[in-house]
């Protein structure tokens, strides 16, 4: 049977009639769903050392370590290395010299009896590719989206046979690995928003890909980066925060895009209801904004943006909601605090380009309702005519004739926050004009960037960028 048509009874078969591999599987929360295929299939005895699960608190915190929350990175990690270093001590005299062992791992909550709970897990697996060989390690955080309990732990236990056949069989193309996690599921059923790779056999793996890669095959509408390149599961990531997003190409980053988000900060933490809380700035690029030729991703151009904007201390998140409205639901359903979305003074104008909302049975009302029922503000950063000086802002922004009082109205509330704070001497910069005078050679390019991002254009001869770093 060729790779591609294996089903999850296949799989797990597969995996049982490999000698290579033998371990230990601990689930927490959902059901033993995962261990229960090996079980099922036959053969279990040449893969399973341990099978464990502790549901009890009291139990899990003796075994593995006490914990504020149990369905999390951290208590998935200790499951991990504590039964891993567990089969490496009892078992590596025995046969270590013939076996690569692993330990799977998942702390889940599935839909309870009464309902309404976030069910959602993380669930991973540490494994050694041959004998003796240095562990590598997967680690997924998924979404179950089915109505029903028994669906969920079904899907769960089908992505968790995924995970650990991607893991013996297709480490070595973590792109292949990837896509087959969804095996015989589909988006509709799971969402994974973080994978994670780690070890000897992806240290040439670079995770912001990996997430780039699954918002592009659609295993998650968004994901999340920080400063130090390391992933962010969103949800972890936005708790309790109020949120800042400037949506932009960021190619190159410019100062206007900083004194963007500058000003809109300073006209958000003045609202009462922001006011002396955490806010997370967050600079988003859309898919759209990532296709090139508007076929294929540009890993290479997308790593130079992120790079840039990682030297700027900045979280970057990588999202396939086009709409505003889409991108406004993804977060508040992740915060209860309020968020602020900031934009030029064109953007706004598109916004109003009724065009984008004829999927919409309301059209741009509906659009407009979807965006504002979160009490979401627009801080809109003015447009400066570089012939005759006159600035385009809230006040004299112009839409079309039949939407000036759907524009009055949403002014009116209070929905648009004009940025009058803003640096005039950065009105004239935009990434494009910054773009072809770095192709071009053209020197004064770097005074239109922050330093930082700069310096590492030259470095990493960014964007066609021959120059080199002033001696």
């Amino acid at each position: 049977m060729r790779e591609a048509e294996l089903d999850t009874h296949h799989k797990a078969l597969k995996i049982n009639l490999d000698s290579r591999w033998y371990g230990t599987m601990a689930e927490i929360g959902a059901g033993q769903e995962v261990v229960r295929w090996f079980f099922r299939v036959g053969g279990a005895a040449g893969t399973v050392a341990k099978s464990i699960s502790a549901y009890d608190m009291t139990v899990s915190d003796a075994i593995y370590g006490s914990g504020d929350r149990y369905v999390s990175r951290t208590r998935l990690q200790a499951m991990l290395d504590r039964e891993f270093a567990l089969n490496v001590d009892r078992l590596a005299d025995k046969r270590g010299d013939s076996t690569a062992f692993f330990a799977f791992a998942d702390t889940v909550v599935a839909r309870s009896f009464k309902g309404g709970n976030e069910c959602h897990g993380w669930m991973g697996v540490k494994f050694q590719s041959r004998p003796r060989d240095e562990p590598s390690q997967i680690l997924i955080h998924v979404r179950m989206l089915d109505a029903e309990a028994s669906l969920q732990q079904e899907a769960l236990g089908v992505v968790g046979v995924n995970l650990l056949y991607g893991a013996f069989f297709l480490h070595h193309e973590p792109d292949l690995l990837i896509e087959s996690l969804l095996d015989k599921l589909t988006t509709g059923r799971i969402e994974i928003d973080v994978i994670e790779f780690r070890g000897i056999e992806f240290r040439s793996v670079d995770n912001r890909l990996v997430s780039l890669k699954l918002v592009q095959l659609g295993l998650s509408g968004a994901a999340m980066f920080g400063p130090n390149h390391e992933v962010l599961q969103p949800s972890e990531a936005l708790y309790k925060k109020a949120v800042m997003v400037e949506r932009g190409s960021f190619r190159p980053p410019t100062h206007v895009n900083f004194d963007m988000l500058q000003c809109a900060i300073e006209k958000f933490t003045a609202d009462p209801d922001v006011a002396g809380k955490p806010v997370l700035p967050i600079f988003e690029l859309t898919m759209r904004n990532l296709l090139a030729d508007g076929n294929e991703v540009d890993r290479r151009d997308f790593l130079a943006r992120a790079d840039l904007l990682a030297a700027c201390g900045m979280t970057v998140m990588i999202s396939d909601y086009f709409e505003y409205y889409r991108l406004a639901a993804y977060i508040s359903w992740r915060t209860k605090e309020r968020i602020g979305i900031v934009m030029g003074a064109p953007s706004l104008t598109e916004l109003f380009d009724e065009k984008y909302y004829t999927q919409l049975p309301g059209g741009i009302l509906e659009s407009f309702g979807r965006l504002f029922k979160y009490n979401l503000k627009l801080y809109v950063y003015p447009l400066k005519n570089q012939e005759t000086g006159a600035l385009t802002t809230v006040d004299n922004l112009e839409v079309a004739t039949e939407l000036k009082k759907l524009y009055g109205y949403l002014a009116d509330r209070g929905s648009f926050v004009a940025l009058d704070n803003f640096n005039p001497e950065y009105l004239h910069i935009f990434s494009r004009d910054v773009l072809k005078k770095i192709a071009n050679g053209e020197g004064d390019w770097a005074k239109m960037v922050p330093e930082g991002v700069a310096d590492l254009i030259r470095k990493r001869r960014f964007f066609g960028c021959k120059e080199t770093l002033p001696v």
